[in-house]
């Protein structure tokens, strides 16, 4: 099935790379995400790639009565809006919890045009002490790139210059609703000590070095 999906995804005009993480836990990020396209042609890119399939997160009324064990056999990680409970701290548990866990996240929150990415991904890495995964979607080279690694060390502005060379030169399906990648400046000097300290004491998960390209494309996708 994964030559099929391969195939397909070159019928289309793309080709890309995955660099494979050599741990079972962490948040991928997709961006710029400026179209539904980006999910359609995304889901066939992990097909033909063989990534493995990620987790999602709904609240936690979705998870009640015959649909609870359907929902959690497809990858769906109960959350609780109704309370005060912080969210960070209910995904970071989630992670703390599981032998397997990959969370996909859109950045951006939105296909609009936005000045500012959400911080959430940040801090849930920061605190459940997972890596950050980036993956872009390149239109003017139809081209995917999925699997370079940058791990959270509570120097947020340090972290995003990381982030953004990932990202530089990436052309989205709509340029014109494309923002620059930055946090408010407020949520940037706001980490919390303790995140810190959780971070710089534990010792960061590992990624390959080896990378996963398609079935027919071998070298040729790494260029």
């Amino acid at each position: 099935m994964q030559t099929l999906w391969y195939w397909l995804f070159r019928l289309l005009g793309w080709d890309g790379v995955y660099h494979k993480p050599d741990t079972e836990k962490f948040i991928i990020i997709v961006a710029p995400h400026t179209s539904n396209f980006d999910f359609f042609i995304g889901f066939i890119f992990s097909r033909a790639f063989g990534m493995p399939s990620p987790n999602f997160l709904a609240k936690d009324s979705a998870f009640r009565g015959i649909l609870g064990p359907i929902m959690r056999g497809v990858g769906g990680i109960p959350v609780n809006r109704r309370e005060r409970t912080n969210f960070v701290d209910q995904v970071a548990a989630a992670f703390n919890e599981r032998k397997r866990m990959i969370l996909a996240i859109t950045p951006e929150g939105t296909r609009s045009k936005v000045e500012y990415w959400k911080s959430g991904f940040y801090h849930i890495a920061l605190k459940a002490n997972v890596p950050i995964v980036m993956a872009t979607i390149d239109y003017a080279r139809k081209f995917i790139t999925c699997g370079d690694m940058v791990v959270a060390t509570g120097d947020m502005e340090a972290d995003m210059d990381k982030i953004r060379a990932f990202y530089a030169g990436s052309t989205a399906r709509h340029p014109e609703r494309e923002g620059p990648i930055r946090f408010r400046p407020s949520e940037t000097a706001a980490v919390n000590e303790d995140e810190v300290a959780d971070v710089t004491a534990a010792e960061p998960a590992a990624l390959s070095p080896d990378t996963t390209s398609s079935p027919e494309a071998g070298e040729k996708a790494q260029a």
